[in-house]
């Protein structure tokens, strides 16, 4: 059995049991271009979320709430603040919560993350999921990890950046100058985490790359 069908048959799996069909949504990110977290990210996100039992989530990124309402469907107790810039992705996520009726746990927050009130936010956290601007991962990561409960875990998608941050370690011919700028900003906030005194980082090859952060 190949690795594709292998695939297949444990996502459609997941589908069947752990998964909420989100079905409009997801054609709308693939009609209108709009990156949205992979799938077999998304269940290793969710898989934490249970595992660790989480009821606090920060997310810098809402984009069109497709990870929010994932997230939030996982229980009733969980809360989630979500922080979103860009004004029609704000407009866009705020009808999908709206139509899912998910009001009571999810607050989108309409802003730049790097420069909203922390005093809009709770206290801590138990998962925050950085999934915005590549470029600022590590500002966002300094910004909000001091919101990060003692055992919460901090999860950053898009490590891998299509396999260019590889690329660009070794000087690759082939990549534009703009995306060889952004994939050493992203290989430099992995190597920033690597060596960090009071986090521990464990890589994923999931989707587009997973950082997974705790405490020390």
């Amino acid at each position: 059995m190949t690795g594709n069908f292998m695939n297949e048959y444990i996502e459609k799996l997941n589908r069947e049991s752990n998964i909420t069909k989100y079905n409009e949504l997801e054609e709308y990110a693939k009609v209108n271009k709009v990156p949205i977290i992979q799938y077999d990210s998304l269940i290793y996100l969710l898989t934490i979320i249970r595992l660790k039992k989480v009821t606090r989530i920060l997310e810098i990124g809402t984009a069109i709430a497709y990870s929010s309402l994932q997230m939030a469907n996982m229980s009733d107790d969980i809360v989630i603040d979500t922080i979103e810039r860009d004004d029609e992705m704000y407009d866009i996520a705020k009808t999908n919560v709206e139509k899912y009726n998910k009001q009571a746990q999810i607050k989108i927050h309409h802003s730049d993350a790097l420069m909203l009130d922390l005093n809009e936010l709770k206290s801590e956290y138990d998962l925050i999921f950085i999934d915005a601007a590549k470029a600022q991962y590590q500002n966002f990561f300094n910004r909000f990890s001091p919101l990060l409960s003692k055992n919460g875990v901090i999860v950053t998608d898009n490590i891998l950046f299509h396999g260019c941050v590889e690329m660009s370690t070794i000087d690759d011919s082939t990549l534009s100058k703009n995306v060889k700028h952004m994939a050493k900003k992203i290989d430099a906030y992995n190597k920033k985490l690597t060596n960090e005194d009071e986090f521990q980082t464990f890589y994923f090859e999931c989707g587009d790359g997973l950082a997974i952060t705790v405490r020390k």
